[in-house]
This record gives structure tokens, C-alpha cells and sequence, in this order.
């Protein structure tokens, strides 16, 4: 096991990570920008250094103070959590040329990954199944029309190195798809430095379906179930559930098994999640993320297996802690991003949290790293905390959700708090009959 992790991240992922590594006996290095001099993880971490300046390229990203960092620590390992380098295969390789654990996969698979053509190219090599699409990369118009035409309108354009929903444009017919294509090879080129764009068939009423796989350097490959997190705006996801209300039990062990004997053959090493869209009982490839969910509590909830543990210990070596015939789902949990954002517009809300008082009781798990006092800086992701709910069923579960939601007092910020309140009424949640599109609907209804 390692002596001592360096939790290259903030918030409440990098409080996470310090606790998993606290129950296995590791020290841990806390890095933090100006910003976060005062952030609870940088409070309970054995050590701290600061990296840089409020920008996330100065410290965040900064892949030289982070390495530094490291090496006078006498760090020994090095966990990205999710966002910033987690996905960064160059960082991977240099954590690596400087004898240092990267703490997630081979960086091989990150780049492939990474690059949504080759990704599509990998899985489908593996026996998983993809939307309809074009043959590798639009080059031009021409070659995106005779595409366009083959797959049948409507059409997506996605950028090759995107994510987010930055670089991707829908055309519903044939006149739409020249200024589509122009508008998402710019956006790419803006956001990813890459213009590089391709084309998939849209679907009109799907849902949007996670498979968390875990995989280690011994040959042992387990899938936890699925997640649904179709509840979006702007390809954002707002809120997830463990297990989806929309699968049968033939297609959970259908789609696990597929995931699972296609990561197996991929020589996967870690914690990832394939991604779907579901629609009419088929599953189609949208991508791969080669890291741990923002998600990942709904999945350790139903299945009581600390995700965050084994992906440190297969980092250092170790086997899988449990068989795929360990693997068991009991109950139903849900996950509610509250962020410090107007329930409405969505417009982020910095500022000092003058009163907090976080939800309790049985079933209930709030991840967060906030605090009475605390100034939500204005430069990063706008979360406060992750409300997870866990019940007997589904019923149960948004029973206690509805009243954890009641029990949250933060003041001095706005948060989506409300948001969830009213949603949590709606015949069709209540149902779970949503899709990746209801979301959005439903916020411009309420206008």
C-alpha cells in the first residue's frame, strides 16, 4: 500500500479521497490554489502545499507544481479525482516518468478514450454496441452530407474531443446541417483546440444509461450496476439514480455482462464508466470515462462497496476485494448535485455561506466540503455538495429525499435546493418517466 497520496483536486472529491486514504492508513498531501487556502481538505490533510494563483491553468493544471508538490512531500502516489487532469493522458505519462502512482488507468486508455472516434473504434472492436454514426471524422461538407443522408436526419454533430455539450450541434434536416457542422467545428476548436468533428443519428426520447465497471492488474473485472442520469440540462447532468426505473432485470444483466466482457478484453485497469443512450430496449455507445464519477456514491450505495477504497488499492497492486458473484443490489439511491447557483437561470452564486446546517438521519449521506464561514470562490465548478439518499425501493428512497431536502439550511448563496423540492412533486419523476430531454421541458414550462 502506498505511504502517502497527493490528492491533485478540490472540494468535496479531494475530502473524499483524504478519507478513503485515512481508512487505509495513508498519509495525504493536499495541493490548493490561493483560493483555496482555507478549504476543508487542505485543513484535514497531513500536509499542504499551494500550487499556484486562483486560475485553474496556474494551479489546478499546473502540471509542474503539482509534480513538485509531489516529489518534496516524498509523495508516493498522486489521485486526480475527477475534472481537471483526471483525463489527461500526458499527465498520467509524466506522474510516471517521475516514478509516481498515477492513481487510475494506463494512460493508453485515457488517450483513446479521450478521442470520441477512437473510442468508438475501440469499443465497437469489443462487442459493444454504438449509435448509428459516420465512418470516422467529417472533413467537409460533402462528406458530411452523403453521412447525414446514409444515417438519416436528425443528425448530431459532436466534437471528436468534446464533452459537456460544447461542440455539439443538432440538424434536423438537410438545409441545417451546413451551418451545424460550421458552428460545432468552431466551438470545438474554442473549447478542445481540436475541430475535429463527427456524426451520429439523434435520438428523439432516450435515456441516458452509466455502467460502472472496476477492473484491476490481476485479470478480475466486476460491473456495478447501472446509473441513470438522464435528468440534464445542457448535457449536464442535475441528478442520478441506482438502479434506473426504466430497466427490466434481463436488460440490467444483459447490458453488465456486455460491459463487462468488453472491458475484460479492452485490458482495462481501474475504475471506469461506459456510457449509453437508451431507447425502445437498445443500448448505444456515447463514450467512456476513464476515472470516478462525480456519481459514484449512488453505486456504493446499493451495492455497499467503497469505490474510492478499491481504486486505491488497485493502483498499489492489490486484487479486487469481491467476485462478480459478489455483487449484489439492494435498495434504490439517489443523487441531487446542490449547487450554489440560482434554481432557475442556473447563474452561479459565489459568496460566504453565513449559516449551514447539512440534512442527517437514517439513509442519508451529504458529500460536501463546505462549512459555516466558507467563501465559494467565483474561479471553479459551482457545487456545494452531493445529497445521496438511500431507501428500501424507490417509494422510500423519495420519501427521504423529500425530507432531507426539507432539513438543508444554507444561507448567504443561492442553491438549486428549490429546484429539487419541485421537481420531487411531479407526477412524471414521481413515475420516473423522464428521458434525457424532460428536464429541459419541464424548466421552460415553468417559466
Amino acid at each position: 500500500m502506498f505511504e502517502k497520496v497527493l490528492i491533485a483536486n478540490r472540494g468535496e472529491i479531494a475530502l473524499r479521497i483524504h478519507r478513503a486514504c485515512k481508512e487505509l492508513g495513508v498519509s495525504t498531501v493536499a495541493v490548493h490554489s490561493t483560493a483555496d487556502a482555507t478549504a476543508m481538505h487542505v485543513r484535514l490533510a497531513d500536509e499542504s502545499v499551494c500550487i499556484g494563483p486562483p486560475a485553474p491553468k496556474d494551479s489546478y493544471l499546473n502540471i509542474p507544481a503539482i509534480i513538485s508538490a509531489a516529489e518534496i512531500t516524498g509523495a508516493d502516489a498522486i489521485h486526480p479525482g475527477y475534472g481537471f487532469l483526471s483525463e489527461n493522458a500526458r499527465f498520467a505519462d509524466i506522474v510516471a516518468a517521475h516514478n509516481i502512482t498515477f492513481i487510475g488507468p494506463q494512460a493508453e486508455h485515457i488517450r483513446v478514450m479521450g478521442d470520441k472516434i477512437a473510442a468508438k473504434t475501440a469499443i465497437a472492436d469489443v462487442g459493444i454496441p454504438l449509435v448509428p454514426g459516420s465512418d470516422g471524422a467529417i472533413t467537409d461538407f460533402e462528406s458530411g452530407r452523403k453521412s447525414a443522408e446514409k444515417i438519416g436526419y436528425p443528425v448530431l454533430i459532436k466534437a471528436s474531443s468534446g464533452g459537456g455539450g460544447r461542440g455539439m450541434k443538432l440538424a434536423r434536416r438537410p438545409q441545417e446541417l451546413e451551418e451545424a457542422l460550421a458552428t460545432a467545428r468552431t466551438e470545438s476548436k474554442a473549447a478542445f483546440g481540436d475541430d475535429t468533428v463527427y456524426i451520429e443519428k439523434y435520438l428523439e426520447q432516450p435515456r441516458h444509461i452509466e455502467i460502472q465497471i472496476v477492473a484491476d492488474s490481476h485479470g478480475n473485472v466486476a460491473q456495478l450496476g447501472e446509473r441513470d442520469c438522464s435528468l440534464q440540462r445542457r448535457h449536464q447532468k442535475i441528478l442520478e439514480e441506482a438502479l434506473s426505473p426504466a430497466l427490466t432485470e434481463k436488460e440490467r444483466v444483459r447490458i453488465g455482462e456486455i460491459t463487462r466482457k468488453a472491458i475484460a478484453k479492452l485490458g482495462y485497469l481501474g475504475v471506469g464508466t461506459i456510457e449509453y443512450l437508451y431507447e425502445n430496449g437498445e443500448f448505444y455507445f456515447i463514450e467512456m470515462n476513464t476515472r470516478l464519477q462525480v456519481e459514484h456514491p449512488i453505486t456504493e450505495q446499493v451495492t455497499r462497496i467503497d469505490l474510492v477504497r478499491e481504486q486505491i488499492k488497485i493502483a498499489a497492486g492489490r486484487k479486487l476485494s469481491f467476485s462478480q458473484k459478489d455483487v449484489t443490489f439492494k435498495g434504490h439511491a439517489i443523487e441531487c448535485r446542490i449547487n450554489a447557483e440560482d434554481p432557475r437561470t442556473f447563474r452561479p452564486s459565489p459568496g460566504e455561506i453565513t449559516h449551514f446546517h447539512q440534512p442527517g438521519g437514517p439513509g442519508v449521506r451529504f458529500d460536501s466540503a463546505v462549512y459555516t464561514g466558507y467563501r465559494i470562490p467565483p474561479y471553479y465548478d459551482s457545487m456545494i455538495g452531493k445529497l445521496v439518499v438511500f431507501g428500501d425501493d424507490r417509494k422510500h428512497c423519495l420519501a427521504r429525499l423529500k425530507r432531507a431536502l426539507s432539513e438543508i439550511a444554507l444561507v448567504g448563496v443561492d442553491t438549486t435546493v428549490p429546484l429539487f423540492v419541485d421537481l420531487l412533486e411531479d407526477p412524471d419523476f414521481q413515475r420516473g418517466e423522464y428521458n434525457i430531454h424532460w428536464l429541459e421541458k419541464w424548466l421552460e414550462k415553468d417559466k
